[in-house]
């Protein structure tokens, strides 16, 4: 059942500045909802922004303490992981199928969503993420040609089953939902970090490839894409474009 939200909502995203990352899955449901959000570590540091932000709100936010960002808050409520925050986003503001079972169908295809960006980032940091990506360059190469010739199609192949599956226009029939916001993230991420690769792979996914133009055709979103809120992607966040990793 949906739960309305309440005009006392306050939501406060707490990401890294500077770079879109896990963050920017939680801005595209809050946008496309059109709720209004707080991005505090965007705001200047002398207002309380900056990556300190972020340090104290892994410190002293109350309730579970979070593993890492991006964070939550809405009052005292705080919830951390991508797609959980998805999730309650979703089912708040009406981008969640009605029943148990769709909601739980939706979490699913988040949650495949995040096992490809965690994917995606070790392509670049197959080792350690405490190790600069230059002191790690030849098992990035080895673990980036593993992902652009077997996982990448895998991955694109299972949401183009999915859409034939259900018939469309979204992943899960005739609303769309966080999951589809998602998957246009990831899909646009890919093309940024694995041009080459994503175009073969693509090739053979048409249905996947016209559920991106549609979620990003969606007003709101079509208007945040193109606003100065929309951060682009960089070679600091998950989602890298190093041509050495996408050769021709």
């Amino acid at each position: 059942m949906h739960t309305p939200s309440s005009a006392a909502d306050h939501y406060e995203l707490y990401y890294w500045p500077g770079i879109p990352g896990r963050g920017e899955f939680v801005r595209l449901v809050c946008e496309d909802a059109g709720v209004p959000y707080l991005d505090v570590a965007r705001r200047p540091v002398e207002d309380g922004g900056g990556e300190q932000a972020v340090v104290r709100a892994l410190e002293s936010l109350p309730g579970l303490p979070a593993f890492a960002p991006p964070i939550l808050r809405v009052g005292e409520l705080v919830i951390a992981q991508t797609a959980n925050i998805c999730r309650f986003l979703g089912e708040r503001h009406d981008l969640a199928p009605g029943t148990d079972g769709g909601r739980a169908e939706a979490m699913q295809l988040q949650l495949t969503v995040t096992d490809l960006v965690a994917e995606v980032h070790d392509t670049h940091h197959p080792i350690a993420v405490s190790q600069y990506y230059e002191d790690q360059k030849p098992a990035a190469k080895l673990r980036a040609a593993a992902f652009r010739d077997e996982r990448l199609p895998k991955f694109l192949g299972y949401f183009e089953r999915v859409l034939q599956r259900r018939g469309g226009p979204w992943l899960l029939g005739d609303a769309c939902c966080h999951a589809d916001l998602s998957v246009l993230q990831a899909l646009l991420g890919l093309e940024y970090a694995f041009p080459r690769a994503f175009a073969r792979a693509s090739a053979a996914t048409p249905k996947l490839l016209g559920l991106r133009d549609r979620v990003a055709a969606r007003p709101r979103i079509a208007a945040y894409l193109a606003s100065p809120r929309r951060q682009a992607f960089n070679e600091h966040g998950i989602f890298r474009h190093y041509p050495e990793l996408d050769p021709a």
